[in-house]
């Protein structure tokens, strides 16, 4: 796909991976709906850095907890772009709880962002991605891949998000491609001290925490070279896997 002057979504682009998303894909000459819920002053500085760049870009504030919100997220992008090409799957939330320690309300908050809104998501986005043989990227997690037993409920919804990938990828053939990026540790939670950093690189095979840059070029790859990809979903770990 040739990315210039096409219309990408980006879900949670306020801060972390989904700003590092935006801005790669506004580098490439996309035009960007810049998705945020409570973070409306990061997504201003989004929108400020695709600017930066010479690239055009507007805010979509959305709880995307609400299904119904979620699903009709793309049909707004598309009304002021004129259409939509793109759909990343960003928006995320990671709460550290064992089994024991998830109540209902917990499982509720992050599986109806990690997993549910991704599916409405995309299932909103439908009419507009086949009319442009447009692609979905899904942001999963190596946590999906392997259980966490001290993320319960992050570990599942991960696990869905792959399984939701696949689904989609034959669902919606051969008009649209989807397929998945599973980062691995690119970025550790803002709270983790150096100890527990150094610990996490040390324990990779590649001996270093990766970064957003990782992660974007695997997706710019799904988008711009990957044209016969679609159902999978690609590990940017450093090995951790491998252990």
């Amino acid at each position: 796909m040739e990315l210039t002057s096409r219309v990408a979504l980006v879900t949670g682009a306020g801060h972390r991976l989904g700003r590092a998303i935006a801005v790669a894909l506004a580098g490439r000459g996309m035009r960007v709906a810049v998705h945020y819920h409570h973070s409306a002053a990061p997504a201003e500085e989004t929108a400020r850095l695709i600017a930066a760049l010479g690239r055009e870009s507007a805010l979509f504030p959305a709880d995307l907890s609400d299904a119904t919100a979620a699903h009709d997220l793309p049909g707004r992008v598309a009304a002021h772009f004129g259409g939509l090409d793109v759909l990343v799957n960003s928006a995320g939330i990671m709460i550290q709880a064992s089994v024991a320690e998830t109540t209902p309300a917990l499982w509720d908050q992050v599986l109806n962002l990690n997993l549910r809104a991704s599916f409405f998501a995309a299932q909103g986005a439908i009419p507009y991605l086949r009319t442009t043989r447009g692609k979905i990227i899904n942001l999963a997690d190596v946590g999906g891949l392997e259980p966490w037993k001290r993320y319960a409920a992050h570990s599942i919804s991960k696990a869905g998000v792959v399984m939701l990938t696949r689904t989609l990828a034959l669902a919606l053939a051969p008009d649209i491609t989807v397929n998945a990026v599973a980062p691995g540790a690119v970025l550790p939670p803002d709270a983790w001290d150096d100890v527990a950093r150094e610990h996490l690189a040390r324990t990779t095979p590649l001996h270093r925490l990766g970064s957003p840059s990782d992660v974007t070029a695997a997706i710019l790859y799904l988008l711009e070279g990957g044209d016969y990809v679609t159902g999978e979903t690609l590990v940017v770990d450093g090995g951790r896997l491998l252990r």
